[in-house]
């Protein structure tokens, strides 16, 4: 909590006039009592009802400056909590940007979600009651106890038994109430992962008939965040009547022993009737103590969550923003790729998913990565931009190796299509400038037509200023392949690297892309992973995974001359004998 607490620095003046506002509330409200005393003892008493009157109007008076401090003191709290909010919002937005791959794995993206809304909200919450009810309830609380011992001193001994019991109170609920919160952030958590899978596959959930089981999953995850949330809540509905309980008891004593000494004539009603005003105060505002401190319990768990994504540091650090790192002027510029001896895995204890290795990328070959499902190939080729780092080896661009180059030098100059394709909510024409955001039509057209999505785009409404639904759920998965690649090529990249980038295009397209793609004039080095062979057979050179390592390297001639793997794939796909070579 105090860590996150400097976001508050930048609305310093807010944070000291909320405090200055409620102390002039809280001051006004003391003062209540006091006058109401005198009304009785001096004016009811005596049947003086000028006196009466002229008591209630500055009574009237003193309540209105009260209500000032009150609108101030609430004005400059919310200004605070909500500067505060939005400040840690946007910085736990910036640093999720900075995380690799890995850092995303540790991080579910519905935890995510929940730490940049339900947490930083939960902690704004606090904000405004730290600089409202937390600064009135103490005040108010050691105010009235200064009027009870003033106005009583036998009288305000009650409190020697009524307080330590209050206070314990308070202890109990907290130390039994924090857990229980952290569980149910926790379940928060797992309501909003169902809720994002449910919605993300909505239309694979209706084709499988799945919608029984979705609700049923839901339905639990549900229940058992509402079970936990009453466990929470129960603490609250037992704590806060025992609380009000040992109040009313204070009430009933201060009525007896104070009731005696009017009789003997020890004290004035209109001071009893002040002490027992007071007396409720110091109850009130420990019970108010008690509500903001399981609010801080809260607060507390979603501060910790945040923190853990703000003290997360990025396995990927971008040498870029380091002084001695990568040199501005390092760039990219002719796009030969080399991997040497490189070994990774997606965890420091597991299984190794690369193994050793090795090749070469010329600038402007094609290489293709064949491969069974689970061999790397994916992985191989997110390597090549930084999303992972190798544990062993290094891999080298135009000799320089990766790590060298600053992040935003070493991705401009590497498209990517990958296997999920994803477009985002806006026109076509927006989608295709994330490659180039300062691209005209002309050059959004030769990118569509090289990607064969120019005819299908023309079809639609607005061409290229047509609407895409979230996710481009109005077009079909070829289409967004294809839209997909076009975006790549916005970039004119030295290295294209297309992951699968075809699967859902037909063969006759697919050739046609091939096509556009060697008569492009732009040159660059090309990785293509692909399931159907028939798609890298004119690849400059083709390797074969197998288990995370190179089981075949060549071209396609060589390979179905030398390569037993590669064969059987050939005979599987191709339905034909191999030609045997000499």
């Amino acid at each position: 909590m105090i860590r996150i607490s400097r976001y508050l620095k930048p609305y310093w003046a807010y944070v000291l006039l909320a405090p200055l506002f409620m102390a002039l509330e809280v001051y006004m409200d003391l003062l209540q009592p006091n006058y109401m005393a005198d009304i009785v003892d001096n004016g009811i008493a005596n049947g003086d009802m000028n006196y009466v009157l002229t008591r209630l109007l500055i009574m009237l008076g003193i309540a209105f400056v009260g209500m000032l401090g009150g609108i101030g003191c609430i004005y400059a709290s919310s200004v605070a909590a909500l500067g505060f909010g939005t400040d840690i919002r946007s910085d736990l937005f910036r640093k999720i940007q900075t995380f690799s791959f890995t850092n995303l794995d540790r991080f579910p993206t519905p935890s995510l979600i929940t730490r940049l809304t339900n947490d930083v909200t939960q902690l704004q919450n606090v904000v405004t009651m730290s600089l409202a009810m937390m600064i009135r309830a103490p005040l108010l609380c050691i105010g009235s106890i200064i009027m009870t011992i003033k106005i009583s001193p036998s009288l305000a001994s009650v409190l020697l038994i009524a307080l330590p019991l209050t206070i314990i109170g308070i202890i109990v609920i907290i130390r039994i109430g924090f857990p229980l919160f952290r569980k149910v952030q926790s379940k928060i958590d797992r309501v909003n992962t169902i809720m994002r899978e449910n919605l993300a596959g909505i239309r694979l959930v209706k084709a499988f008939l799945r919608k029984d089981f979705e609700e049923n999953r839901f339905q639990t995850a549900n229940e058992d965040l509402r079970d936990t949330a009453i466990k929470a809540g129960r603490i609250m509905a037992t704590g806060m009547p025992l609380l009000m309980l040992i109040t009313n008891l204070a009430t009933v004593a201060v009525l007896w022993m104070g009731g005696i000494k009017v009789q003997n004539g020890g004290l004035q009603i209109g001071d009893l009737i002040a002490f027992i005003n007071y007396l409720v105060r110091i109850m009130m505002s420990l019970v108010m103590i008690a509500f903001n401190l399981i609010a801080f319990s809260r607060g507390k768990v979603s501060a910790d969550r945040i923190r853990e994504v703000l003290m997360e540091q990025p396995d990927i650090v971008d040498p870029g923003e380091n002084p001695d790192g990568a040199s501005e002027d390092l760039k990219i510029t002719r796009g030969q790729v080399v991997f040497e001896n490189v070994t990774f895995s997606y965890s420091p204890d597991g299984e190794p998913v690369l193994k050793n290795i090795s090749f070469t990328a010329e600038p402007g070959e094609t290489v293709a990565i064949l491969g069974e499902t689970g061999s790397g190939k994916t992985t191989l080729v997110n390597l090549i931009p930084r999303l992972y780092d190798p544990q062993e080896g290094r891999i080298l661009i135009d000799g320089v190796d990766v790590r060298k180059y600053s992040l935003y030098n070493l991705r401009k100059e590497i498209g990517m299509v990958m296997q999920t394709s994803l477009l985002f909510s806006g026109s076509i024409l927006d989608n295709l400038r994330w490659g180039d955001p300062d691209a005209d039509l002309e050059k959004a057209i030769e990118a569509a037509s090289i990607a064969q999505a120019h005819d299908f785009i023309m079809q639609t409404p607005n061409g290229y200023q047509t609407d895409l639904s979230q996710g481009g759920v109005n077009l079909s998965g070829g289409q967004k392949q294809r839209l997909n690649i076009a975006r790549a090529l916005m970039k004119r990249p030295k290295i294209l690297i297309l992951d699968d980038a075809t699967s859902a295009v037909d063969m006759a397209t697919e050739l046609k892309i091939q096509q556009a793609l060697r008569r492009w004039n732009h040159k660059c080095t090309t990785f293509i992973i692909a399931q159907r062979i028939s798609s890298v057979m004119d690849a400059d050179k083709i390797i074969i995974l197998e288990q995370g390592r190179i089981a075949g390297i060549g071209t396609h001639e060589e390979l179905l001359a030398s390569n037993p793997l590669y064969q059987d794939i050939y005979r599987s796909q191709i339905g034909k004998e191999v030609q045997q070579y000499a």
